[in-house]
Order: structure tokens, then C-alpha cells, then sequence
């Protein structure tokens, strides 16, 4: 075990302030449903008096669906970190460039890839096929086909997604490599979505924008998640926690694993690390 988190277990009664929870994979379970379990231990936090985020790579409107399942108000944190909201007022967002977005549309186009551009919280897609359609159901959003790139272009674009097979997107991640600008940031979300943002995008500095917001502490703060694309906020906050249905690099780069989504794993990390609650003997450490 690293001696940061031998550090933690000493500490395990360290005042959280702020928790940031991923959401498909993590506060969804298999079913895309929030348990009732999962939904009291959020209620009784918010009531400790911590901040509760969720930290997605879904649009504004996706977010609402989820925030609409949990019957509360809460600040979010949405398209992988490119936009910030609290109290209904976007107090960070960040676009991509021009040229980067033209390129990545480029290039999906040629490899035959659905396509979908977020630009002024609308959906806009290449086609309207199987994929784009069970895109926008996730999302809350009614997709718009676009015959011209420029016209989501140049309304700032928040971010791009490409969605494929599983096999096609690890292929796409091999074949772009070099082939991005330095100002691109790329990953997967969940293994059939490769998504593209700005290089100054991510949800650890999201949590860091937060964070100034609200006056807490990257050590103050507990994040949670399965996918690659919450290493960053993993590594960022001073309780980085992969879910036990987590790929091994993310768990890796966790301090502490806990259950499944299917397991209540949100529950269990606010029961340990929230409420002070007995540990678990159940509960592992990364």
C-alpha cells in the first residue's frame, strides 16, 4: 500500500467537504436506476452538510434527468468538466477550438463513425441512425442533423463523441494516435463513446473550479467513478475512489476501491467516509 494511503486510513475520520460522483457506471446501476439505498446516504450527507455533485460527461440536460431521480438541488458538473453549474449560473465553460473540431469531425466522417456535437447545450449529429437516436434517449436531448459542421461550430462547441463498437473504438483510439492537436483532450466514458474536449477540460479542473466556488480544498474533497475519463478527478481529490466495476487502470490509480454500481458502492463510500460509520471489514483498499 502507498503511504498516502496508509496516510487515509489513519485519517478515515477527515472532514470531507465536497463529494463528486460520476454517474453512468457509478451512481447508476446496471438498470440506469438510482437504489433507494444510494438515495438516502446522498440525503443524509447533504443534510451533514456536504456539497454533492455529480460530475459527468452528459449535457446539461442529461444531468437533469439524473438530478430529477434524486429529487434534490445540487450544483454540476457536466460534459467531462466543460461546464460548470451552480445555483442554475454556469460559473466555468470552456469551448473547443475551431480547428480541432473541424479535424476530429474530419476524420470521423472518413473511419464511418456516428457522430455527435454538443454546441449551445443542442445535440447535433452526423446521422440519424440506431445509435444517434439511443444517444440522444441517454441524454434528454432531441438530435439535429447537421448538413454544415459550421453551424454547431459556431456556436462554440462544449464536445465531441464519437459512438461505436467496442472493437472500433479501441481501433480509432490506436489510429489517432499522433494525429490530434496537443490542444485535444481524448477519452473513453464508457467503451463505446470516445469523447473529445478542449485540453483545459477535464473534471479535476471542473472540481478545482468548484472547489474556488465553494472555498474547499482539493484535500476536502472525495471523487468517484469507473471510467477513464475520471482518472483526473480521481487523482485530483484528496480521496480518490474507483468503483469495484472499475477497469484495473482506474482502480489502480485509486486510493480505495469500493463495491460495484450494482452493489451500492456510492452508499458504502459515504457510510465509511461521510457518515463515520464502523468500516466495513468488507470494504478494500486500492
Amino acid at each position: 500500500m502507498k503511504e498516502k494511503q496508509l496516510t487515509r486510513v489513519k485519517g478515515i475520520l477527515m472532514k470531507y467537504k465536497l463529494l463528486a460522483v460520476d454517474v453512468d457506471g457509478t451512481l447508476l446501476n446496471s438498470r440506469r436506476e438510482i437504489t433507494m439505498l444510494t438515495k438516502q446516504s446522498i440525503q443524509k450527507a447533504i443534510e451533514k452538510g456536504i456539497v454533492f455533485t455529480i460530475c459527468s460527461g452528459r449535457p446539461v440536460q442529461g444531468v437533469k434527468l439524473i438530478t430529477d431521480m434524486l429529487e434534490i438541488d445540487i450544483p454540476v458538473i457536466t460534459y467531462n468538466g466543460a461546464m460548470v453549474i451552480v445555483d442554475d449560473k454556469v460559473i466555468f465553460s470552456c469551448t473547443m477550438q475551431k480547428e480541432d473540431v473541424l479535424h476530429i469531425e474530419r476524420l470521423g466522417q472518413e473511419w464511418g463513425t456516428t457522430i455527435a456535437i454538443w454546441a449551445g447545450n443542442r445535440l447535433f449529429v452526423n446521422k440519424l441512425n440506431e445509435r444517434a437516436l439511443k444517444y440522444a434517449q441517454i441524454s434528454g436531448v432531441s438530435p439535429q442533423i447537421y448538413t454544415d459542421v459550421m453551424e454547431p461550430v459556431s456556436m462554440g462547441v462544449s464536445k465531441v463523441l464519437w459512438y461505436d463498437e467496442i472493437e472500433r473504438i479501441n481501433g480509432f483510439e490506436r489510429r489517432l494516435n499522433g494525429l490530434l492537436s496537443p490542444s485535444v483532450n481524448v477519452h473513453t466514458s464508457q467503451p463505446i463513446f470516445l469523447e473529445f474536449v478542449d485540453r483545459n477540460v477535464s473534471k479535476a479542473v471542473a472540481l478545482e473550479k468548484m472547489g474556488e466556488h465553494y472555498g474547499i480544498r482539493r484535500e476536502e474533497m472525495i471523487a468517484v467513478g469507473d471510467g477513464f475519463n475520471d482518472l483526473a478527478m480521481i487523482e485530483y481529490a484528496g480521496l480518490g475512489v474507483a468503483m469495484g466495476n472499475a477497469p484495473e487502470e482506474v482502480k489502480n490509480a485509486a486510493d480505495y476501491i469500493t463495491f460495484s454500481n450494482d452493489e451500492d458502492g456510492v452508499a458504502k463510500v459515504i457510510e465509511v467516509f461521510v457518515l463515520n460509520q464502523q468500516r466495513s471489514q468488507e470494504y478494500r483498499d486500492a
